[in-house]
């Protein structure tokens, strides 16, 4: 299966805190080219490049708050053609786990990823970044389609589910709590 990509692409810029400044130098010198498309970008760097390319820019939730999550949801849904992610390898994330969701989302849907300056000045200097592009789209109908496994009851549930709990004894007044008389003490309270 193949999805026509049309001349203005949808591109997700995500960029970690000690990467953001050269996300910004990157796209000032793109601006131009940038301007030619539709720009979705993570809370901080989304509002920072609003600022600094006066284009407008979909910002999503801050990365670790979400935002990454979000970009890659717009991956699987087919509405982001291109991420640029100014990744930080050397310095531990918080959200590491959702940056290699991220990654991994895009290579599972074939959009095109740039990691790092030079990747994204041939990426985004590419012929195919102003016109249209026939992207192939991975057939996962069978992943899709597999029979699933049947699902075991857990032990405890067994377990619930063997014992008989009798109803309490309604004749029991030592174990029964009057409702009333305690919310009558509770509001008696100064």
């Amino acid at each position: 299966m193949a999805l026509v990509l049309k001349p203005r692409k949808r591109i997700g810029l995500v960029a970690h805190d000690n990467k953001k400044q050269d996300l910004i130098e990157w796209a000032r010198y793109n601006r131009r080219l940038l301007a030619m498309h539709d720009l979705v970008g993570t809370g901080t760097t989304g509002a920072m490049l609003q600022r600094e390319l006066g284009l407008p820019v979909t910002c999503l939730q801050s990365g670790p708050l979400g935002g990454d999550l979000q970009v890659g949801a717009m991956i699987a849904d087919g509405t982001i053609d291109f991420l640029v992610f100014f990744w930080d390898p050397l310095e531990p994330q918080a959200h590491d786990t959702d940056v290699k969701s991220l990654l991994r989302i895009a290579v599972v849907w074939n959009i095109p990823v740039a990691c790092d300056r030079a990747s994204a000045d041939f990426m985004i200097s590419s012929p195919l970044m102003t016109g249209s592009y026939e992207r192939t789209i991975p057939d996962y109908t069978a992943h899709n389609d597999r029979e699933l496994p049947p699902v075991e009851p857990a032990e405890d549930a067994k377990a619930d589910a063997a014992r008989q709990v009798e109803p309490a004894d309604q004749g029991d007044q030592d174990d029964a709590t009057d409702w009333t008389t305690l919310d009558t003490n509770l509001d008696s309270l100064p």
